[in-house]
């Protein structure tokens, strides 16, 4: 009999540098299809009277992540810099399946690249690794996921900012590293008031 288990995708993007005061560029976080995130408001010594202005490099980049998560702490993550699209998806969940001896029941919102014809195909003939379950439209609150985009914002680095993409993606990379190790805090994902929903229904995935 095949084993169920059930992960939690999603994806992110992280490092969009935005506009700062007088023409100069700082560090941002951002997610597809909303504003840009700041640093934050922080204290700085700077002469009265000025605006303290911190300066940073004018260059634009950014990476993209897409994680997997479980209700028993378990995380699988994959940072690209390339746009999200079908392509991308397949690579994913070939890099996925992989980690499993066992059938795999993925669930991941309704973007158009998890639907696309490509993604289908990769499946039919993956049929016995994994299957793919769609949260229903306009309901990101209902994905786990979004919280490690949110706790991937809250870690990276305030005080050092990524001066290129390379030191962006490898920032990215350690934080995703160190919630592998850290089971206790990716099942705390799954405690919020939106998500609860899923270890009542499934309290242990894989």
């Amino acid at each position: 009999m095949t084993r169920r288990c059930s992960v939690w995708a999603g994806s992110t993007l992280a490092g969009d540098p935005g506009q700062g005061e007088g023409g100069e560029r700082r560090g941002s976080l951002r997610r597809p299809g909303r504003y840009p995130l700041g640093p934050g408001h922080r204290p700085h010594l700077g002469r009265q009277g000025s605006t303290p202005i911190v300066r940073r490099t004018g260059n634009r980049f950014s990476v993209n992540a897409m994680s997997a998560i479980s209700t028993r702490g378990r995380m699988h993550f994959m940072v690209f810099t390339e746009s999200f699209d079908a392509k991308v998806m397949c690579r994913f969940l070939d890099r996925l399946v992989g980690h499993f001896d066992h059938k795999a029941h993925l669930i991941v919102d309704r973007h158009s690249a998890n639907r696309s014809k490509t993604v289908r195909a990769w499946l039919a003939d993956h049929h016995d690794q994994i299957e793919l379950h769609f949260l229903r439209s306009y309901s990101p609150e209902l994905n786990p996921d979004g919280l490690v985009n949110a706790d991937l914002k809250r870690s990276l680095p305030h005080t050092h900012r990524a001066r290129n993409q390379a030191e962006l993606a490898a920032e990215t990379r350690r934080f995703f590293h160190r919630r592998q190790r850290q089971p206790h805090i990716v099942r705390g994902y799954f405690g919020g008031p939106h998500v609860r929903y899923v270890l009542d229904k499934n309290p242990m995935s894989f």
